[in-house]
């Protein structure tokens, strides 16, 4: 039961992170059309009406008042302080250097759980998010090497703090996914999300002129609200209630790949040999990662060895 447990948690972190290595493009290319806070905003109230839609056709789960202060604080650091500025630092920088800076998630979340939660950050866990982000870097330098760089120091600062943000949540808040259900926590915190975002947004959404946004541009938000927000969050969460948090972040570095595989895709990138190895090294470090005991797992080994000592 376990392992299959496990190959679910697999597939949802991976789904998550497939949507969202397409987030990249597709949200750059919607932002030639929309602001950074409109865009933000369109995500955070259609995935609240999506994740509300869905609720009414689930079982229906009572949230206490200590849980909702706690998913009120998760919403900030999942959804205001991560996508929010994301969507800004992406505004500023490339698509490219964004993917770079996306790569320090493993890295932080594994602090943080050592903090945190205690995990051992052991000689496996470190190897395997070292491979993992040498494939991602490959990966990119390969692809940069094609293209014009416009990042900007202050987007990629931006994108930074939005993975910082996103391991404190993957950590401090697990115990919120294993008390309800992800359908009853994201409707939440998409909620608060909007709540938060509305109120600077109005001016820029009311001068909006619909009249001149191509159709392109609202399929390309369409996306972001449904697949990058919706479907995406509902999978991570998931995966988050399956996975202890360094195995969940380490899926962060199948954007990257993503990302390459819809340039190939357009035809606006190739794939050589270079890429071949630095996507296998990404699977090599997450496969490392998986194999590492995790703190119960350190524990019930201490408990079997102290019983057979006696």
């Amino acid at each position: 039961m376990d392992k299959s447990k496990n190959l679910y948690g697999h597939l949802f972190a991976l789904t998550a992170n497939v949507m969202w290595g397409l987030m990249s493009p597709i949200g750059k290319s919607a932002l030639q059309e929309f602001s950074p806070i409109s865009v933000t905003t369109f995500r955070m109230v259609g995935a609240a009406a999506a994740f509300w839609i869905l609720s009414m056709f689930c079982k229906q789960e009572h949230v206490n008042h200590q849980d909702m202060l706690k998913i009120f604080f998760a919403s900030l650091f999942a959804l205001v302080f991560n996508q929010g500025v994301f969507i800004f630092g992406l505004s500023m920088t490339s698509p490219i250097d964004a993917s770079i800076v996306t790569t320090t998630l493993p890295i932080v979340t594994m602090v943080v759980a050592a903090i945190y939660l205690k995990e051992p950050i052991t000689n496996k866990k470190v190897l395997g998010i070292f491979v993992g982000a040498m494939g991602a870097l490959i990966l990119i330098m390969s692809s940069q090497a094609g293209s014009n760089g416009n990042g900007s120091l202050i987007g990629d600062l931006l994108c930074l703090v939005a993975q910082i943000s996103f391991s404190i949540y993957l950590t401090v808040f697990k115990g919120l996914s294993q008390r309800y259900s992800a359908v009853t926590i994201n409707k939440w915190m998409f909620i608060y999300a909007s709540m938060c975002y509305i109120p600077f947004s109005y001016y820029d959404i009311s001068t909006i002129q619909w009249t001149s946004v191509s159709t392109i541009a609202i399929i390309e938000v369409l996306y972001v609200v449904l697949g990058g927000s919706f479907l995406a969050y509902l999978c991570i969460m998931t995966a988050q209630r399956l996975l202890r948090p360094t195995v969940v972040s380490m899926y962060n570095y199948m954007q990257p790949i993503v990302a390459t595989i819809a340039a190939i895709t357009m035809g606006i990138g190739s794939f050589g040999w270079e890429k071949g190895i630095a996507i296998a090294l990404v699977f090599l470090g997450v496969y490392i990662v998986t194999q590492s005991k995790s703190r119960a797992d350190l524990e019930k080994a201490e408990k079997s060895h102290f019983k057979s000592s006696k």
